[in-house]
């Protein structure tokens, strides 16, 4: 088998015969020249100049005059160009004339000399004709420059100046295009920040590589969270032969994604393959666009994203398929697999169980969990797992809801034995609903999403928060509160839409999602009275539909449980009510508040406070707090006193009366002033 020609040396052969043609081009002028003398012919290259340039550089002779055709050398750059773009071979004739003052500064002279202007110094279009030996009247060789023709189309020749006559508008070929006849790999400046490399075998590519065999140029892979479409879509044109150019649309802000599209489409093509796109809700409103130049490309393309496909987006008609997310068994193999060596040291399958990460996130969740481990100089954690899962959440819910670290345990929540079991139940139900309901079966026949939704109701101050709190923390999740200022609007329509964004977030980030004060949106409809009352009731229809399709875990507080709409009831997978705590919990509650860190001065009579005072755990936080600042303004440690003045300021805050019977022997330190 022979061996391939260096692209270099093709490339000189070429020129070689080009300069050939310019040397005709160049007689033919003089032939005709009515001023033969004339010593500013040219402007400043003159005769003598030009024939220095055209016997420069010649040791073979090129093609015949007219003949329109390099001479291309079987198996060499040319070679898979014209049959990648589908060229014929005036079309490498004109891109060979264009190429040349790139490749060869002495055609930049000629150039000029020949179109009588030295600074134009690239071929124009009627120029390129001439040198291939085709009239510039000629209909199918003007059409070779169409937009719609090859070699333009293509982005390997790009016809400018269009407001110039068509004749003299310049040409020039793509740095890109130069490099790969070359022989450069480097890609495009504009598809650096943009590609990327997707993990495969995450999945089985068997579907997408069969429509892609079966003649299908446009392929649409519909994703949810922690699918490996990108995977799928590289995987499928790397099995049929071709290379996989990946683009994450993630990084494309102020890209012009039509020129994007076509770079991109050139790309692939040059490397004998096809194009991965996606997200495609990353581009907002410019999807249609988007969407509509890629079809064009002519090369297998492969779209993912998250929204059903849109026909109105381009006439083509793609092959719809969804992006399966890989299974807790596969999802583990790829933890282990990203964590390579320190797979040993922890064990990944709680965390594969909880975190519905894609294989990039995956890959990426272990990497930074290695720098936090490392940054600490200690060995890997299953903390620092849940860590480096944590980081690879999205910030879009960030806007829109208030983000807490969970820094709380079960040992922090105080509450009766029914309530702690219905959360640890709870718990359990996120842990291990991947096994019920996909192992088991029992999600098989369910239309609705796999979230878990519940409500906390009870009085203000009795744990409902902090329980949600506890219960992200078991879970390794971050807790996202949503601010119901970013969620309301007067405008009719607008909190529907403040909502669809929270959830479309919140679908992205594996974190807890707590609606605090819940009856504000999902409080009972009521009868059509007026307007308000008909678009109100349009909200509460719209959580009550959107939450049936919600992923994640889901929880409402709420202090009046009859506040709600029944209709949550069925689609509730828990309701919790958090009493107000008796006397032995309000005991633990007060010895909770008051550390022992805390500087005392004399006893604390917290087995008093616990009887006398029924107020919640919330309430007995406030009094802890305000007793320690009104010891530590006296400069000493915390006395009974203070306690019993600061119960006093929160009896008052409440509404509620001070009475002898309530402070007993303490009534005194408020009955005056301290």
């Amino acid at each position: 088998m022979a061996a391939e020609p260096e692209p270099g040396g093709e490339l000189a052969g070429l020129l070689t015969g080009l300069a050939d043609q310019v040397a005709r081009a160049v007689a033919r002028r003089r032939a005709v020249d009515p001023e033969p003398e004339d010593r500013f012919r040219g402007l400043y290259v003159s005769d003598a100049h030009v024939d220095v340039l055209l016997a420069g550089g010649r040791p073979g002779v090129g093609p015949e005059a007219g003949s329109g055709s390099p001479a291309v050398l079987p198996g060499g750059t040319f070679a898979r160009l014209a049959a990648c773009f589908e060229l014929v071979a005036l079309d490498l004739g004109l891109l060979l004339v264009a190429l040349a003052p790139d490749l060869d500064p002495r055609f930049e002279q000629l150039y000029g000399y020949l179109h009588d202007d030295v600074s134009r110094r690239r071929a124009s279009t009627g120029l390129a004709l001439e040198l291939c030996g085709i009239k510039l009247a000629d209909g199918a060789g003007r059409g070779r420059f169409h937009p719609s023709a090859p070699l333009v189309s293509g982005g390997l020749l790009l016809v400018e100046e269009p407001d110039r006559p068509f004749l003299t508008r310049p040409l020039r070929v793509p740095d890109r295009v130069t490099g790969f006849l070359l022989g450069d790999g480097t890609p495009d400046p504009l598809l650096e920040a943009l590609r990327s490399t997707p993990v495969i075998g995450a999945a089985d590519p068997a579907p997408v590589r069969r429509c892609l065999a079966a003649g299908a140029r446009l392929v649409y892979l519909r994703e949810g969270t922690g699918s490996a479409a990108a995977g799928l879509g590289a995987a499928a044109l790397q099995e049929g032969g071709g290379a996989a150019v990946v683009l994450d649309l993630h990084r494309a802000d102020a890209a012009d994604l039509v020129e994007l599209a076509g770079v991109a489409g050139r790309e692939a093509r040059l490397l004998g393959g096809g194009l991965v796109v996606g997200p495609l809700e990353a581009v907002g409103e410019r999807v249609r666009s988007l969407v509509r130049a890629l079809a064009m490309c002519r090369c297998p393309v492969v779209l993912h994203g998250t929204p059903a496909w849109d026909p109105a987006w381009t006439r083509a008609v793609p092959a719809l398929l969804d992006a399966p997310a890989p299974g807790a068994g596969e999802r583990i193999a790829l933890w282990r697999s990203a964590l390579d060596s320190a797979a040993g040291l922890v064990d990944p399958a709680a965390i594969a169980g909880q975190f519905r990460l894609s294989p990039e996130q995956v890959f990426r969740a272990a990497d930074a969990a290695r720098h936090r481990a490392v940054a600490e100089e200690r060995p890997l954690s299953p903390a620092d797992l849940q860590a480096g899962a944590r980081a690879q959440n999205a910030a879009g819910l960030e806007r829109l809801a208030r983000r807490i670290r969970p820094q709380v345990g079960w040992t922090d929540l105080v509450l009766p034995a029914v309530v702690l079991a219905q959360l640890h139940e709870l718990a359990m139900r996120a842990g291990h609903r991947e096994q019920v309901l996909d192992t088991w079966g029992m999600g098989a026949r369910s239309s609705r999403g796999r979230g878990i939704t519940a409500v906390f109701a009870g009085d203000s101050g009795v744990g409902k928060t902090l329980s949600a709190e506890v219960l992200a923390a078991e879970l390794g999740l971050d807790l996202y509160v949503i601010d119901l200022s970013s969620v309301v609007d007067k405008y009719i329509g607008e909190t529907e839409k403040n909502l669809d964004r929270i959830f479309a977030e919140a679908d992205r980030v594996n974190g807890v999602l707590l609606f605090d004060e819940a009856d504000a949106l999902f409080g009972k409809r009521s009868e059509v009275r007026d307007a308000h009352d008909r678009y109100a009731n349009v909200e509460v229809a719209y959580l009550l539909q959107r939450m049936e399709t919600f992923e994640g875990l889901a929880i409402l507080t709420t202090n009046l449980r009859s506040n709600l709409d029944d209709a949550f009831t069925r689609r509730l997978d828990a309701i919790v009510d958090f009493p107000m705590p008796e006397e032995d919990d309000r005991l633990r509650l007060w010895q909770a508040n008051l550390p022992s860190g805390l500087p005392v001065a004399g006893d604390l009579d917290t087995r008093f406070l616990a009887k006398a005072f029924a107020v919640s755990g919330g309430n007995i936080r406030n009094i802890a707090l305000s007793a320690a600042y009104l010891a530590a303004g006296a400069g000493r440690g915390v006395e009974m006193a203070d306690l019993v003045r600061a119960t006093e300021r929160e009896y008052r805050k409440l509404g509620r009366l001070c009475v002898p019977a309530e402070f007993g022997a303490y009534y005194p330190l408020i009955a005056t002033p301290a």
